[in-house]
């Protein structure tokens, strides 16, 4: 089915008297959300299903088995859970601020500080669930939000009931959710397309930085065998080395009570591993220190070409300090400067691709929260050609990143004008803004 939509002409419309909503259609109703909603409440005791789901502002009601190693692990005790059943909306109480929301195609259960919703015998739930999904109407709820954390506040489900909003007739209703499901589905498609060819690009980016770091330019160079099962062969005339052998220093940032060290008057950059993505640093959000903290601790100062190494959580992201942040100093992560006999970028390549990422993983200290350690770091095996060579490699491998971080580039400003013209398409026909046909 074909469809489009019209804006709708000014003397089609009226006021609301509802701030985050502005006009609506002059045959609309206003109405509390108790009023075409019911809230389900019944707890899973006796059992009836042990099928679990979760809830992200990213895929919506999921079985909990699809969502992989992300969020907070499932509870044993199934008679705790709340019953969900199909064309339900869930809501968490504590994220749906933030776009915690979705429809369920699923009969299952979910956790109690979930809110389940069905919809009246004169509501389409899918038009109350797109509803839901509107920024506009999620700010709104945070003015009724509890709670001490920014990113936990609570929502009463009384309050998000309570909320008014316009509604059209029932037949409206489901011509404006037949529409927007045809409409989402396509840009959703788009969006997943283009995600997937991210995907493609970041792995011909590891794989042409892998071949280019362990097996060099030349493609009919004599081999030998690196006898480091990651690197495998490398050119017969290079060396094998580990990373305290090209480095002239290797230590830690500042440890013990950093955020103490944090001035807002202050001038130097006070680098952490929130600031370092592969081969970039960022400048936000960053924290500074004063002159006279940094020659207090003048042992973690970092200069340009030194490499900076994440340490905790994420670990062994790697990026080379450019020369704005020369004089800087760090937090926690791992500081490396290398001899000049070894090129600081052709080592940030290496640790950044395959043949770091696995000797990184190996070295994983704890389960809750991993990280590395300085010796662990010193002992990644790393391959070494001659300076000429590791500056070719470097300069040929940073025009073949260029030309690939440009089409990732494309593909992300594509998701995200896509998923801005998403939430303005649903708003605007949610509210009647503009009208189907």
């Amino acid at each position: 089915m074909i469809m489009g939509t019209v804006i709708r002409l000014e003397n089609e419309m009226k006021d609301s008297g509802i701030d985050w909503y502005g006009l609506m259609p002059a045959n609309w109703e206003i109405k509390p959300i108790y009023a075409s909603l019911d809230e389900i409440n019944q707890k899973n005791n006796p059992i009836i299903t042990t099928n679990i789901l979760s809830l992200t502002n990213t895929d919506g009601v999921i079985p909990y088995s699809e969502r992989g190693n992300q969020g907070n692990k499932s509870k044993e005790n199934y008679e705790e859970y709340k019953v969900v059943y199909q064309n339900t909306i869930v809501a968490n109480s504590m994220n749906i601020l933030i776009g915690s929301v979705g429809l369920s195609m699923y009969e299952g259960c979910v956790s109690p500080v979930y809110y389940v919703y069905c919809a009246k015998s004169n509501v389409d739930i899918r038009y109350m669930n797109y509803l839901f999904q509107m920024e506009q109407f999620q700010k709104k709820l945070r003015q009724f939000a509890n709670g001490i954390l920014e990113i936990r506040l609570r929502v009463s489900s009384h309050d998000i009931l309570h909320q008014k909003v316009a509604m059209p007739r029932l037949s409206e209703q489901q011509t404006i959710a037949d529409y927007l499901d045809e409409k989402c589905s396509k840009i959703d498609n788009i969006i997943a397309e283009a995600n997937a060819s991210i995907e493609e690009y970041k792995e011909l980016k590891q794989t042409v930085i892998f071949e280019a770091v362990t097996k060099g330019l030349d493609k009919n160079v004599e081999m030998k065998d690196s006898e480091n099962l990651i690197i495998g062969k490398i050119p017969k005339h290079w060396n094998m080395a580990k990373v305290k052998n090209v480095a002239t220093r290797i230590t830690v940032g500042v440890v013990v009570t950093p955020a103490s060290y944090f001035d807002d008057k202050g001038t130097v950059a006070f680098l952490r591993g929130i600031n370092v993505k592969e081969y970039v640093i960022n400048s936000e959000p960053m924290v500074y220190i004063t002159e006279e903290t940094n020659e207090e601790l003048s042992k973690t100062i970092v200069h340009t070409n030194d490499l900076v190494i994440v340490r905790d959580g994420a670990i062994g992201v790697t990026a080379v300090v450019p020369k704005e942040y020369d004089g800087s100093n760090v937090v926690s992560m791992i500081i490396v400067s290398t001899i000049d006999e070894y090129n600081s970028d052709f080592l940030c390549y290496v640790l950044n691709s395959y043949v770091g990422k696995i000797q990184f993983d190996l070295t994983r200290i704890g389960s809750a929260l991993s990280h590395t350690s300085v010796f662990s770091v010193s002992n990644i095996e790393i391959p070494k050609p001659c300076i000429d060579e590791q500056n070719e490699i470097v300069k040929q491998l940073k025009k073949q990143h260029e030309k690939l971080d440009s089409l990732i580039a494309e593909k992300e400003s594509l998701i995200k004008d896509l998923e801005s013209y998403k939430k303005s398409l649903i708003y605007e026909v949610v509210t009647g803004k503009r009208r189907v046909v």
